[in-house]
């Protein structure tokens, strides 16, 4: 039976008050204006039931209490969305008065999608069986499985077609990690799908999935029928490789597998033939998630180039290092945005320490672990004392005492670790009578006194990496520990990015490092670094080194994109372009990191993409002559495209000139833009430069 409108309305005027049917986490929380962090992002009733954990992070919303309460009762408006027969509309940021222009509907544009394709195996076979009504539970069973396992990763289910379902990662928000996240839900669609038992009948889906550039945001259909179009190849490989597929199996693509890396275990399927597309195309199906902790080793590979533009930075962690070894314990904040070489500079760091003595224990925080106590810890712990997946607990146990057993902890200390790690309590060992609290403690107490047993035998390296996904626990054993080392010999290195602030600065032992961008020569070497001893053409570098603005990923990338586009050719050890070079595109690698950069703010996105289609830089006069806005919210809207570093301004309006951070930034804004909307833009900017600086006419025509 359908849920009442107004129950709907009622949650969601609850939810955006600040978590609504009693859940008042958000409220608490921010006090009692909590609408406005939602007001401030345009997250409406249409764009709430499509929030992750993530998305609230954003928000605003610190405590995972409060974040599961919220996320617990959007799960349940989303759910009666789907009882009802209608289906959450995603969020597309509304356009600036008159900035769509074309023949393009408002929130159309060009994205980079990874698209997932879900099927139930055995239908055909069901519907013969089953009574129609039971059919229809079977059928509600196994969408219910593959929306919570879609939509609990950031996806947006698209569309329901019976025993299919379609489902987008990239829209309507973009993250930087989408094929990771499609395929941890394909993976945990199948096994939702295999554990339920409806009607004593055993289910079993199979998923395919694929990434590229498509044409999304056209509302086809009316009323609860109505559902956002994605054009191009990448849906329609992704449903052929599903139609491929073994039954509970995941089978992706190449261009999701590059994204992905090492992060999974695969089994090559080799060129496979595909109904629709003229050339056999290259498949892998997808076994399990892999061992590997660092998340760096697994995107990057173990092969690295040697560190370029980094002396002075490797000289002062040489130093710390030194002052460590003597007794004088030292932390180093390591800080930067994506891609500028955090985990990098780790790296370079243990390689040139790798023979001296030493103990190296290594922490990666997840943000798919953001709400489970302590992960670090017990990630790095598993990982040392060398645990296999189907070791029985007792095997467990046993690893564990031999890990623990030069240090002689107390026994106390080992059942409280073993506990930890989810083993049952044991003769040998007796897990103490304490309450929750104390029990907490004394469990951080028992892995700082292992910290503190390493630290007499020999001089430590702890690398604390990606500190802006750490959980609420691990950050009071971060408290706990940077406090202790300062008598110890141990070099603590915290890598994290810009937007988590650090309470440990001014501390006499704590250094704080910031990575800025490469200058013009070293972005020159690292370029030539990366083609090797095969020379490109001066003019080909120029453009790599301008478009990338000192950021080695987005140098590595773009230089191996170029090597890889067929513009060059090899010629007498070097490589020679032939005929003009033309713009070079964004790799397929950074799409979605820069994408969701624009996607965080949504309300100003179509602004940026209006800037973007001045240049690199724009002014204030010229952008309020083409988008249409009143003053006051031009200015609003530019103060938050500021305030989010995607661009510098210079000045003061009306005489404020703004040039964005990135250009691969600016380039992601415009890419997005249909032609069409592209070409009316130009036509009004053209219109505008005519009105505002008749003078360019004459003197840049």
């Amino acid at each position: 039976m359908n849920q009442p409108s107004h129950r709907r309305s009622h949650i969601t005027r609850g939810l955006l008050r600040g978590g609504g049917d009693g859940h008042r986490g958000l409220a608490a929380e921010t006090g009692p204006r909590a609408v406005l962090p939602f007001h401030d992002n345009d997250v409406d009733g249409k764009v709430l039931p499509e929030l992750t954990a993530e998305d609230l992070i954003g928000l605003g919303v610190t405590s995972i209490g409060n974040r599961r309460k919220l996320l617990a009762a959007i799960a349940a408006l989303r759910d009666e969305l789907a009882r009802g027969g209608e289906r959450a509309a995603p969020s597309v940021p509304p356009h600036p008065r008159k900035a769509s222009g074309g023949s393009g509907s408002p929130g159309v544009e060009r994205r980079q999608l990874t698209v997932m394709f879900c099927d139930l195996v055995g239908s055909t076979e069901l519907a013969v069986r089953l009574d129609p009504e039971d059919l229809r539970e079977v059928i509600g069973a196994y969408h219910r499985a593959v929306a919570g396992a879609v939509t609990s990763l950031g996806g947006f289910v698209a569309k329901y077609m019976g025993d299919g379902v379609l489902v987008y990662f990239g829209y309507p928000q973009a993250h930087e990690d989408d094929a990771e996240h499609a395929i941890r839900a394909g993976l945990g669609a199948i096994d939702a799908v295999s554990r339920l038992n409806v009607e004593s009948i055993k289910l079993q889906a199979r998923v395919g999935i694929a990434t590229g550039l498509v044409v999304v945001g056209d509302l086809i259909g009316e009323g609860s029928a109505q559902e956002q179009s994605v054009v191009g190849e990448t849906p329609n490989l992704a449903s052929r490789l599903q139609a491929l597929a073994a039954p509970d199996a995941v089978v992706i693509a190449a261009a999701t597998r590059r994204l992905v890396g090492d992060l999974f275990e695969y089994r090559d399927l080799g060129a496979v033939e595909v109904k629709g597309i003229a050339e056999p195309v290259p498949a892998w199906q997808v076994l399990h998630p892999t061992e590997v902790a660092s998340r760096f080793e697994a995107l990057r590979g173990s092969v690295l180039s040697r560190l370029v533009g980094r002396d002075e930075e490797m000289d002062l962690l040489t130093q710390r290092w030194a002052r460590a070894k003597s007794g004088e314990g030292q932390v180093v904040l390591v800080s930067g945005e994506p891609g500028l070489g955090k985990s990098r500079i780790t790296v370079a760091l243990e390689k040139l320490v790798q023979a001296e003595p030493y103990f190296r224990q290594r922490y990666f925080c997840s943000p798919y672990r953001q709400d489970s106590a302590l992960y670090p810890l017990i990630d790095q712990m598993a990982r040392a004392a060398r645990f296999v997946t189907l070791d029985p607990p007792s095997s467990k146990l046993e690893k564990l005492e031999a890990l623990l057993a030069r240090d002689s902890p107390p026994d106390e200390d080992i059942a409280l670790i073993a506990d930890l790690l989810s083993m049952p309590s044991s003769e040998r060992h007796p897990l103490p009578n304490l309450s929750p609290q104390r029990k907490k403690e004394r469990t951080l107490e028992a892995l700082i006194g292992r910290l503190e047993s390493l630290a007499r035998r020999r001089p430590v390296l702890i690398i604390f990496e990606d500190a802006h996904w750490i959980d609420p626990t691990s950050r009071e054993l971060l408290d706990l520990t940077v406090e202790r080392v300062r008598n110890m010999p141990v070099l603590m290195l915290v890598t994290f990015r810009p937007e988590f602030q650090p309470p440990w600065t001014g501390e006499p032992h704590v250094t704080m490092l910031v990575l800025n961008r490469l200058d013009h020569r070293s972005r020159t070497a690292l370029v030539r670094q990366i083609v090797g001893g095969k020379p490109l053409p001066d003019d080909v570098v120029a453009q790599i080194v301008e478009r990338t603005d000192g950021v080695p990923l987005f140098i590595e990338e773009l230089t191996k994109s170029v090597l890889e586009s067929g513009l060059l050719r090899e010629e007498e050890g070097r490589y020679v372009l032939d005929g003009p070079l033309p713009p070079l595109a964004i790799p397929i690698s950074l799409h979605a990191s820069l994408l969701a950069r624009l996607d965080r703010l949504a309300s100003v996105r179509q602004l940026a993409q209006i800037g973007a289609a001045f240049g690199r830089w724009f002014r204030y006069t010229s952008i309020r002559a083409v988008c249409g806005l009143p003053e006051d919210e031009l200015q609003a809207s530019l103060a938050r495209l500021v305030a989010s570093e995607l661009v510098f301004q210079n000045g003061t309006p009306p005489d404020a000139i703004y040039t964005f951070k990135h250009a691969l930034v600016q380039d992601a804004a415009y890419t997005s833009l249909l032609r069409t909307t592209r070409q009316e833009l130009h036509r009004r900017i053209a219109e505008a430069l005519e009105t505002l600086s008749p003078e360019l006419i004459d003197s840049q025509p």
